[in-house]
Formats: C-alpha cells, sequence, structure tokens
C-alpha cells in the first residue's frame, strides 16, 4: 500500500520504505536532493537499487544534488560509482562537516528522513509540512553552498585505491606487457585490462600515461 501524504508518516525498514514511498522517487519532476555521510544508508539488499529504478523513470529534466561527506569516497567503487553520477548530469559536493542520516528532498514539497539504525534497522520519517521543508531545505542549501564541488575536491586528494590498484600501477610504470602482468598478478587478461581502465577512471586519465603522471602527482607511485 503506497502512501496518501496528507500528514507526515513514519516508515519502519527499507522494505516498507520503498513499498510505500518507492513511487514518490519515481514522481520526482523537478528537483532531487540528498544529503548524505556515504552512499550505505540503506542496508537491505537491493533497497537503493530498487529506488534508483524507480527515480530513472522521472523526468529527464530533472535536476539532481547530491552532498556527501568524504568517506562516500573511502573505497574504489564508491568513488567510481559517484565519477559515473556525475557523468550523467548529477552534481556533487563534498562537506567536511558531519552530515546526518539520508536526508532526501523531492520536488521542495516532500522530505524523507532517515534516523539511525536502532537494532539493524533504520525508521524514515516522510516529511510534507511545509514550515519543516523549508528549514531541512534551508539547511541543505547553506551546507551545499560551504561544500567543495566534486572534481575539485577529487583534484585535491589521491583515489582510495586498492593493493591490488597500486600494484598494477607500479607494472605500469614498469612497463610491463599486459601479459605478463595479468600473469603475474594471477588474472586473466581481459580481467587485468579492465582493472587498468578502472584505475585510469579513478585518475581522471584518457591514457596510460596520463595515468602514470597523475600517480606520480599524486604520490601513489614513486
Amino acid at each position: 500500500m503506497s502512501l496518501d501524504l496528507d500528514t507526515n508518516v513514519t516508515l519502519r525498514g527499507e522494505q516498507e520504505l520503498v513499498r510505500r514511498a518507492g513511487h514518490l522517487f519515481a514522481a520526482a519532476a523537478e528537483q532531487f536532493v540528498c544529503a548524505a555521510a556515504d552512499r550505505k544508508t540503506w542496508a537491505l539488499e537491493g533497497a537503493r537499487t530498487q529506488i534508483a529504478a524507480a527515480r530513472r523513470h522521472a523526468s529527464p529534466d530533472l535536476e539532481v544534488c547530491k552532498l556527501y561527506n568524504p568517506q562516500a569516497l573511502a573505497d574504489e567503487e564508491s568513488e567510481r560509482e559517484l565519477i559515473t553520477l556525475a557523468k550523467i548530469g548529477a552534481q556533487i559536493r563534498i562537506c567536511l562537516a558531519p552530515l546526518p542520516q539520508e536526508t532526501i528532498i523531492i520536488d521542495r514539497r516532500i522530505a524523507v528522513l532517515a534516523g539511525p539504525p536502532v537494532a539493524g534497522v533504520r525508521e524514515y520519517t516522510v516529511v510534507r509540512s511545509p514550515g519543516v521543508i523549508k528549514s531541512v531545505e534551508s539547511l541543505f542549501w547553506s551546507t551545499w553552498d560551504s561544500a567543495t564541488p566534486f572534481a575539485d575536491y577529487r583534484r585535491t586528494r589521491p583515489p582510495s585505491l586498492s593493493p591490488e590498484s597500486r600494484e598494477i600501477l607500479t607494472l605500469l610504470a614498469e612497463g610491463l606487457k599486459d601479459e605478463a602482468a595479468a600473469r603475474k598478478l594471477g588474472m586473466s587478461l581481459r580481467t587485468y585490462r579492465r582493472r587498468v581502465a578502472e584505475i585510469l577512471t579513478l585518475l581522471d586519465a584518457g591514457s596510460r600515461f596520463q595515468a602514470g603522471l597523475r600517480a606520480h602527482e599524486l604520490g601513489l607511485i614513486k
């Protein structure tokens, strides 16, 4: 049963959020903003995927603004996901001040406020009170204005590379052929080349040569 949002409603757990409020994400027509410490607010397997799938049916002109703490870039996969989001048009900023549990505002009229997990379960409050929405928006945009644009933030620090990625960078710097490097790492040639492509993405490099220069600049290799 979906929500009739004449009043504020608290939902218990990701399953109820997806079941009863998932349609709200798909209905976003003008603006979708989100603030979160990282991208792992939803612990339920597949919950974020279901929400994202619903939002893909929203208006193509939808303005998407995402505000995260630095831990949103704590690993390679998370950083690549944010890079992909930025490439398809999302505006992303990184905030050094601590952010609360995830806050979402849809079309300036609905907010979804995630609470801290209690015994492994989160509560999500769906808010439609205009005064509360206005206050939440004000807090979001004041924090947004003082945050660093995603691209600028990434230029100031090295990506969080895994030990394997660092080893691949070293082999690239040594000029080892792909076949030999793949054998040394115990992976297939296809997997090795995919990993190299992922590293180039994280370094914003269009070629292996550029990746080497960028890696030296960031102190990732000597």
